[in-house]
């Protein structure tokens, strides 16, 4: 009889400490849900809103396909609040006397969890001036040099922003337009030529793209050197003394970044006053022109080309990508003979394929009961790539006084 109770105390001691650690571990694991849910819901809603973002654009190409005007909504914030909650509880009874007479102890516990999430978004319409401005205005050089400068194919970015080439004289007079418009089927093949030429002196290392720097001078001229606190002031306002060295006399000057250039020299061979004089040209245009400046007596200078590369809006990229698919659709074009090594040239800048069972599903959406989706090359991948990245220079400021659009989920 005293083994028995010995052992039966001993079951019973064993039980109730496995039953208070299994509460103790599911305690300490449901824990370590909350912060972890929280980490995979910010992730989803992150990519959801990419893919929106994604999708959105090739649904405008998908519109302008349809001779539907473009639209875009903007997601202005999201508000997620979740309610997580647990609880955990432990009865028993110890030695209770059953019919039979035997001593017996009944042991339970109970755990409980209860989730909720209650997600709220709000969207923006792009609308009135923001659409024009930022959907319907051309986009400006600072753009282009950016995409550039990130080390894009200029070919590439040439091809998807531009809206042509416009040729000038000498004495800057206009001398003709070439369309970037297969439609328009000798300009367009001039245009590919020229951006090829510019992609092989990139290539080679030959080929340059950044703002023209020059010193700036200020009408304000000293007989002497300056005093210190001339120097000092000067100095906090950006500005700078120089001597003049031919009579001595010390100017105000000033470092200046002006327009981006593209040549075939580096700008900063020349001279101070030549880089200020063809600063003050590319001036005389708007901000969606790039001088170009391709000369003779430099590595590509027998294919000179001087004038500027015309930027389009990005509603007249999203425009030139859809009349590619079927009204006016891009053909191959061989470089001109006087380039030298070339990189990839395919025939479109964006492959958009319709009802394409055998394409990638890098990104496809449903439009009037047809699928459309990018082509399943890296160049169609990089092209959508730069103009994912241009649309996020142009979407609406989410900080204005905006009334949003509310989603509650």
């Amino acid at each position: 009889m005293y083994v028995y109770f010995i052992h039966k105390f001993w079951t019973e001691s064993v039980m109730r400490t496995f039953t208070l650690l299994s509460i103790v571990l599911v305690l300490a694991m449901a824990g370590c849900t909350g912060p972890k849910l929280l980490h995979r819901s910010v992730l989803d809603y992150d990519e959801t809103i990419s893919t929106l973002e994604r999708k959105m654009l090739l649904i405008n190409i998908a519109r302008r396909h349809r001779n539907i005007p473009i639209h875009f909504t903007v997601t202005s914030s999201i508000a997620a609040t979740f309610n997580y909650r647990k609880s955990a509880g432990f009865v028993g009874t110890v030695f209770e006397r059953a019919s039979s007479g035997d001593g017996v102890s009944n042991y339970a516990f109970n755990f409980g969890m209860s989730l909720s999430e209650n997600p709220t978004l709000g969207i923006v319409p792009m609308q009135g001036d923001e659409f024009t401005e930022r959907i319907l205005a051309p986009l400006e050089e600072d753009k282009f040099e950016f995409l550039v400068f990130q080390g894009e194919a200029i070919d590439m970015i040439i091809r998807l922003m531009a809206r042509g080439i416009e040729f000038l004289n000498e004495d800057g007079t206009f001398q003709r337009f070439v369309l970037n418009r297969p439609s328009y089927v000798e300009e367009y093949k001039e245009f590919r030529r020229i951006a090829l030429h510019l992609a092989s002196l990139n290539i080679s290392r030959d080929l340059f793209v950044g703002k023209l720097s020059f010193r700036g001078a200020i009408s304000m001229e000293l007989s002497g050197p300056p005093s210190a606190s001339d120097l000092t002031e000067a100095i906090e306002k950006g500005y700078f003394w120089k001597k003049n060295e031919e009579d001595g006399t010390y100017e105000l000057s000033k470092h200046v970044n002006g327009r981006v250039v593209i040549s075939n020299y580096d700008p900063m061979a020349l001279t101070n006053s030549e880089r200020q004089a063809l600063n003050q040209f590319a001036n005389e245009q708007p901000k969606n022109f790039i001088l170009l400046d391709i000369r003779p007596g430099y590595p590509g200078g027998d294919f000179p080309i001087f004038g500027s590369i015309k930027l389009r809006s990005l509603y007249g990229i999203i425009d030139f990508l859809a009349d590619g698919i079927e009204n006016s659709p891009e053909f191959d074009v061989e470089p001109d003979p006087r380039t030298g090594l070339t990189p990839e040239n395919p025939k479109n800048t964006l492959t958009i394929l319709i009802d394409e069972p055998t394409a990638a599903e890098f990104l496809r959406v449903p439009y009037k009961e047809h699928d459309y989706t990018i082509g399943y090359t890296s160049w169609d991948y990089d092209t959508f790539k730069n103009l994912y990245h241009l649309f996020q220079t142009a979407v609406t400021d989410v900080s204005a006084q905006i009334v949003p659009i509310t989603i509650s989920k």
